[in-house]
């Protein structure tokens, strides 16, 4: 299943040139549905020609939350001289029909995100957390498709958003495409590669990639069965088993050789069991009751 095409933002009416004539009709009357920035360039100007393909970038990320025109100040001087515009390039953000804010100069695509962002304001924020909440609520339905739909317009406002990469991977791996998912999860900014959803996506691939080895769970259960106290056959069993979606016996097993020694290896099957809680979520039935019974055993 290719999700990636739902990725497509809509590029009509986003981006514009504008000329003195439809500047209202392109920035005041515009400007009441969603924030406009208005590009004041040239084409003599060096560091506009850094600068527009940036703004053009943001712009289309944020899927149509914001506009961007294009004014020639040479071609339309108008629009420029009652801005009091004196050096180039510069940018105005439109709202409500009025100039809200501006900068001048080249800036960095961060720079620009986050001018954006502000201007955006409270309202963006609250919106996209309940589209990234409703992908989450079909994700858990098992409505894979509709899930992947939902991320994918979320990262259409915030392209770098690790929630929506995230969940975005997590359909992927829903689909056996633990590729894709790898992909996906690599474009996460550094800083936020920490976060719980990330975290969770990194232990469901290390699942799927031990999911891919040789299943030896037969013979490992044979030697159990021989020596109960054999720790390593008793861990690889339970990774075995998790990586292949039985998670009551994973938990089972972990919790086992918790009990019997719980510094085994370092701690391996506690660490183990945090993992498996991190791949499947907190609302999974097996993370539920594993972590009750880990906490009963540990604290009891």
């Amino acid at each position: 299943m290719d999700f990636g095409a739902l990725k497509g933002a809509a590029d009509v009416e986003l981006i514009k040139s504008s000329t003195t004539s439809s500047f209202a009709k392109d920035v005041i009357e515009a400007s009441s549905d969603v924030p406009v920035l208005v590009d004041f360039w040239a084409a003599w100007c060096s560091p506009c020609k850094q600068l527009t393909p940036l703004l053009e970038k943001v712009v289309r990320s944020y899927g149509g939350k914001v506009r961007l025109v294009k004014i020639n100040v040479d071609e339309h001087p108008a629009i420029s001289g009652q801005l009091r515009v004196q050096s180039l390039p510069t940018v105005y953000a439109f709202r409500e029909g009025r100039p809200l804010d501006g900068f001048m100069g080249v800036q960095p695509e961060s720079a620009i995100r986050a001018f954006v962002d502000r201007i955006l304001g409270e309202d963006a924020e609250e919106d996209l957390a309940s589209v990234l909440a409703h992908g989450e609520e079909a994700l858990e339905q098992g409505d894979v498709q509709t899930a992947a739909g939902v991320f994918a317009a979320a990262l259409q406002q915030d392209q770098h958003n690790p929630a929506a990469l995230a969940g975005l991977a997590r359909c992927y791996l829903h689909t056996g495409d633990a590729e894709r998912a790898e992909q996906m999860i690599a474009l996460v900014p550094p800083d936020a590669q920490n976060a719980a959803a990330v975290k969770g996506v990194k232990a469901a691939l290390d699942l799927a990639r031990k999911a891919g080895q040789d299943d030896n769970r037969a013979e490992l259960e044979s030697r159990i069965n021989s020596n109960p106290a054999d720790h390593q056959a008793r861990y690889d069993l339970a990774v075995a088993l998790a990586a292949r979606n039985q998670k009551a016996e994973a938990v089972g097993h972990l919790l086992d050789l918790v009990r019997r020694d719980r510094e085994w290896n370092d701690q391996a099957a506690r660490k183990q069991l945090v993992e498996l809680f991190d791949a499947w979520g907190p609302k999974d039935p097996a993370t539920i009751d594993g972590r009750r019974r880990l906490s009963s055993l540990l604290f009891s």
